[in-house]
């Protein structure tokens, strides 16, 4: 089965394409520039991507590409679904925590947080926008990082871009998109990893035509005045979630779904975590706990291989 993997958005990216045309490769080869584009325009660790030169003119109006106002009315759109607990004006948080570069370039024990005035605003409420103009005008204390809803978005984008060559998967570090069931008909094999034991797996997922995502604050960890840290801000109060989840995989119809939905799940903690998805009928959720405990909603066990 022809696939790709390749490295983007700093992290392992993967695409695959069931089919034997003689064209899979050759689109197949297309699928890393196609990252590269998108992480030049959404990346808030290029100092010359379209999305930090939209920081620096925070205060002003600033006109954008196609991409960068899809996304940007895609977060808007994971905000308003999440009730804020997923935003993309977290930027100066994530700062503030520490996580102020890509993390193969964050060191383990970060420096101490430096004294002032710091500003935290969470939502994107004070944000003047217009989609048709594509104008985004970002008051002077509020900058934005679109982080998993970027690679959510990209991996859902190739997909549609491979599908029509035959059944495909295309995993951008975890956010999966999936078009349908492979060509004999089976369904994808996807395995959840243990967020203790990296190299070994969870369960097994069967799935067709769906995203899944997990978050987690296994990876993306470091010490800031001798506290750790992780990358998952809790909007309501500007500070890495402080939540008894470790790791939150989600299947929804599609991979921004997915991300949304286990990252506030993540945020919300096992007990409101687990309803709020048992509560959605789109949602199926698997939550491994501090404690080792795994929490499987109502309708995750139909996507696991007997």
């Amino acid at each position: 089965m022809p696939k790709i993997e390749f490295k983007a958005m700093g992290c392992h990216m993967l695409a695959v394409l069931d089919s034997q045309s003689a064209r899979s490769n050759e689109k197949l080869s297309r699928v890393p520039a196609w990252f590269e584009a998108w992480e030049q325009s959404l990346s808030r660790f290029r100092p010359d991507s379209e999305l930090s030169l939209l920081n620096s003119h925070a205060g002003g109006p600033v006109q954008v590409s196609p991409t960068l106002m899809t996304v940007f009315r895609t977060a808007v759109e994971m905000e308003k679904r999440s009730q804020g607990l997923v935003t993309p004006t977290i930027l100066d948080a994530l700062v503030y925590a520490g996580y102020d570069r890509s993390f193969d370039q964050l060191s383990p024990a970060q420096p101490q947080r430096e004294s002032g005035e710091y500003h935290c605003v969470t939502s994107t409420a004070a944000i003047e926008w217009q989609a048709d103009s594509r104008t985004i005008h970002l008051p002077p204390h509020l900058h934005l990082d679109f982080g998993g809803v970027a690679k959510g978005w990209a991996a859902e984008q190739a997909m549609q871009r491979l599908k029509g060559y035959g059944p495909t998967l295309v995993d951008a570090a975890g956010d999966i998109a999936i078009s349908g069931l492979q060509t004999n008909g089976q369904p994808w094999s996807v395995a959840i990893a243990d967020p203790f034991q990296p190299d070994a797996d969870l369960e097994l997922l069967k799935l067709g035509r769906c995203g899944v995502a997990t978050s987690g604050t296994d990876y993306r960890r470091w010490q800031q005045d001798g506290v750790w840290k992780h990358h998952i801000i809790d909007p309501r109060t500007g500070e890495p979630a402080e939540t008894d989840v470790v790791s939150a995989t989600v299947i929804a119809p599609n991979v921004v779904d997915a991300e949304m939905a286990a990252k506030v799940a993540l945020i919300s903690g096992s007990h409101a975590g687990m309803a709020w998805l048992d509560a959605n009928p789109l949602f199926a959720g698997l939550l491994v706990l501090e404690n080792g405990q795994r929490l499987y909603s109502q309708r995750f066990e139909k996507y696991l291989w007997s």
